[in-house]
């Protein structure tokens, strides 16, 4: 149950992004060993939390990189099942620790607690290389191999939650034109879900579970034609699935509507609320209860 998560789980969650952060630092392809060696600690802890990985590998203009899909023990294969995700990159010049070690860090607790309490329902937690990937290369994003993969195998994807930047909270929030007479909060208190037309029926399943968490506000946004009407929408892995046709939704704490560290060498451990990541661990948790019902 999502109420038996420890109590110690800010402590792991810091360790975590602090691991990917701080010791590894930016994680792209101009430091390609650093990249590497954030690949090897997450599948680590994917190992030690008992689920078995999968390493995707493919070449990236000379670069050997990596999708590390993990399965909670025991786990029947499916052609169609649930996803969690969260891309381990960075851009250059940054330590990424919202952007999006916070993501990863979740992503592995997580997985951590699906491990020690499998769902009745098929999930599989990816850690996507390369979102961070030029806009003129985004078919070699790593969710992208990941989506295009499942497709030629005949297999699908029943939802998709990805986590995007989940850790800066702010007393101050902001939104694009088109938002800010929608209601939303004035302060950056929240996590949001941020889905397609299509992917509303999913959405609501996930808010259900999230509702059920009343330590953690969430707001929602629902937006049409797989979110070209608002390019900001779409900047994470869970595009990679809206233009497969498949539900998924981004996890977000709205990354540069909040946070000013976006892209910046000061995106550091050190502005990272780990209680609010925490609040959103338990969230997951009883999402994927609501999925399994």
């Amino acid at each position: 149950m999502a109420t038996e998560i420890k109590n110690d789980l800010e402590d792991t969650l810091y360790r975590h992004a602090a691991a990917l952060s701080a010791d590894i630092g930016e994680r792209s392809t101009v430091r390609a060993e650093n990249l590497a060696k954030a690949a090897d600690y997450i599948r680590a802890e994917f190992e030690a939390a008992g689920l078995t990985v999968t390493e995707q590998s493919y070449d990236y203009f000379g670069h050997r990189v990596a999708n590390l899909i993990a399965t909670p023990p025991d786990a029947a294969w499916s052609p169609a099942h649930y996803v969690i995700g969260a891309h381990y990159d960075t851009v250059p010049g940054t330590p990424g620790a919202d952007d999006n070690a916070s993501g990863v860090a979740v992503l592995l607790e997580i997985a951590r607690h699906l491990a020690a309490d499998p769902p009745p329902i098929p999930v599989r937690l990816a850690a996507f290389t390369l979102e961070e990937a030029p806009a003129f290369m985004t078919r070699l994003q790593g969710s992208r191999v990941f989506a295009r993969e499942l497709a030629r195998r005949d297999e699908r994807v029943l939802g998709a939650i990805i986590l995007e930047m989940v850790g800066f909270t702010s007393a101050r929030q902001d939104y694009p034109p088109v938002l800010r007479w929608a209601g939303y909060p004035s302060e950056g208190n929240y996590i949001a879900i941020v889905g397609n037309r299509r992917s509303r029926r999913f959405s609501q399943t996930i808010l259900r579970g999230f509702d059920r968490n009343p330590e953690l506000p969430v707001e929602t946004l629902t937006v049409p034609f797989n979110g070209w009407v608002l390019p900001a929408t779409r900047l994470s892995d869970h595009a990679s699935f809206w233009d497969r046709g498949w539900p998924a939704v981004m996890v977000t704490d709205t990354a540069f509507f909040r946070n000013p560290h976006y892209h910046s060498g000061t995106d550091s451990i050190e502005t990272l609320d780990t209680a609010f990541m925490a609040e959103l661990v338990k969230s997951l948790a009883f999402a994927v209860e609501e999925l399994a019902q």
